[in-house]
């Protein structure tokens, strides 16, 4: 739990640091207002937390960030109008938006900055025999049969969860002999075997539908601050065509393609010589890799997913910016 909380506090601290960085970048070039929200303070208050050193860490990622961004985004430095730099609440992730600061002009323009520290990890979702994850990733409502299926893990981790809980001695995980065998190997069987009969039902909708859901509904750019060798690298997600736009006859140094959404899933199953990772492959490049685990040290009757894209469209454009000395 202490990890959880520090890569929390990490993220809102370079969340301010990219807000920050994009205010002190374009005040002199335009009219720049940094919003003062719960959520900045939050942020700004992780960001302050951080030692001297680690604070100019983080200033400068998000600096070597914004080098790329102002080459591709002409309207950030637009003078015409005013732009709010904001950051979203994170119940904005659990509806779907996975953008962290956004840069806005009015109701004509924004682009958003999704900012992570030292990981590649997308969007976070719970599996149990409460959710119905067809209809809450997909509008398509799992079957009775994967209910059937999982909740014969769940039940009885619900029942060992609520009798610990009243002997006053909850029950934790790593007191549960071979829970990869018992908990996570069957659950996945059942929503392997779920998202493939979705697939058939739905033909050409489902693989679309998943990465639509895993990366959110708006374009962004993500940006991955590497620590331990010093660069920052974005990738341009830009599969609503809304990001790149020019600023009147001025363009961007740099086109950001628009990447193609998957039709087919190529390979859904276990990772080699996993019991907790499966990997789904699609057409157009996008491989994904869905490791479940417990999120809590006590015993509960649910299981989350931890997210990577392992590999994206070809087209999709990845710059690296190395920090300034």
């Amino acid at each position: 739990m202490a990890k959880n909380r520090k890569q929390t506090e990490t993220g809102k601290a370079f969340e301010y640091a990219c807000a920050y960085g994009l205010f002190k970048k374009y005040s002199d070039c335009t009219s720049v207002c940094l919003v003062d929200s719960p959520q900045m303070q939050t942020a700004r208050h992780a960001y302050d937390n951080l030692p001297l050193e680690e604070q100019a860490k983080y200033m400068q990622g998000a600096m070597a960030a914004i080098r790329i961004i102002d080459r591709l985004e002409p309207k950030l430095s637009q003078a015409s109008a005013p732009m709010d730099i904001c950051l979203q609440a994170d119940s904005k992730g659990i509806a779907g938006d996975v953008r962290d600061v956004l840069c806005i002009r009015g109701c004509d323009w924004e682009i958003g900055l999704s900012c992570k520290h030292n990981h590649h990890a997308v969007k976070h979702s719970r599996l149990s025999d409460a959710i119905d994850f067809g209809k809450d990733w997909f509008g398509k409502r799992c079957s009775r049969e994967y209910f059937n299926d999982i909740r014969n893990v769940f039940l009885p981790l619900r029942k060992i969860r609520d009798e610990s809980k009243s002997s006053g001695c909850p029950a934790l995980w790593n007191q549960m002999s071979d829970k990869e065998q018992r908990c996570y190997v069957p659950v996945l069987q059942a929503f392997m075997k779920e998202l493939k009969r979705l697939d058939d039902e739905y033909p050409s909708e489902i693989p679309a539908l998943l990465i639509r859901y895993l990366i959110g509904a708006n374009d962004f750019y993500k940006i991955i601050m590497n620590d331990q060798r010093r660069f920052t690298q974005i990738e341009s997600v830009n599969i609503n065509g809304t990001l790149n736009r020019p600023d009147g006859k001025r363009k961007a140094l740099i086109d950001v393609p628009i990447l193609k959404l998957p039709s087919k899933f190529y390979e859904i199953g276990f990772k080699e010589q996993s019991k907790n990772t499966i990997v789904v492959v699609c057409d157009q490049g996008w491989n994904v890799s869905m490791r479940i685990h417990n999120a809590s040290s006590k015993i509960e009757p649910s299981l989350k997913f931890d997210v990577q894209l392992m590999a994206m469209p070809s087209s999709i454009l990845i710059q690296i910016e190395p920090w300034s000395c």
